[in-house]
């Protein structure tokens, strides 16, 4: 995937680090290497209707995960299965590697654009993360995916509507129900000037949905009607 001239002097000074290798990007100009793209592996159909996990059969409409809980979101899709990506996505979210936005911004609407356009949104909203983290990492990778999307898709992206007003432990090491007990109140609707019907949320990683769920949770009460998410990985869930 080539980029567009302007971005070329910078990576003659910064070459560009590859989101699957992590060595500058071979050819000189692209995205991602020609040769780690091929390594990427995409979550096809069939998948959840719910949260779009891989399915092992096609008569099945729904994974474990959803067939057991009730979600307070419509429905998601995602990219990648998150086995594949796993170490990527830890770069991209606590070492620096910002600049992998670029592509798999770019990928997520090249793959997912057709259906989060038939979604209708008003506006893209990214998981917001605490203050304290963002001071820590120096940004918000959710938020870097969803200013890629919006641009390339051409729907505006709001990252002040919804705030995270309470620090979470990590989600990976808790069973799905502390999850929902840690993001209780973990999120607060911080402008009501703002009127939306349709968003979808974008995260980088799916497990079981408590996140996407605690922000619709808000979401709802602030009066949007229909909530979608899009994720760059998802996870198999417990």
């Amino acid at each position: 995937m080539k980029r567009t001239f302007p971005g070329t002097l910078t990576d003659l000074l910064y070459p560009r680090r590859c989101p699957v290798c992590d060595r500058a990007v071979l050819p000189f100009g692209s995205l991602i290497c020609e040769t780690c793209e091929k390594k990427l592996v995409y979550v096809k159909p069939p998948y959840c209707m719910k949260c779009g996990k891989a399915l092992e059969e096609e008569e099945t409409e729904y994974c474990g995960d959803c067939g057991r809980r009730r979600h307070l979101y419509d429905s998601g899709r995602a990219l990648f299965a998150y086995r594949g990506v796993s170490d990527s996505i830890y770069r991209f979210k606590y070492k620096g590697r910002r600049e992998y936005a670029a592509y798999y911004g770019e990928c997520m609407a090249r793959h997912l654009g057709e259906w989060i356009l038939r979604c209708r949104p008003d506006a893209i909203i990214p998981v917001p993360i605490h203050d304290s983290k963002r001071r820590a990492r120096g940004y918000n990778q959710a938020e870097a995916l969803a200013k890629e999307l919006g641009k390339k898709l051409r729907i505006p992206v709001y990252t002040d509507l919804i705030k995270r007003v309470r620090k979470t432990a990590p989600m990976k090491d808790l069973s799905a129900f502390e999850r929902q007990n840690n993001l209780k109140r973990a999120f607060k609707i911080c402008r009501y000037d703002v009127k939306l019907s349709t968003i979808i949320i974008i995260d980088d990683i799916y497990t079981t949905g408590s996140t996407i769920d605690a922000m619709s949770y808000e979401l709802r009460r602030a009066g949007v009607r229909r909530i979608y998410f899009a994720a760059l990985a998802i996870g198999r869930g417990l």
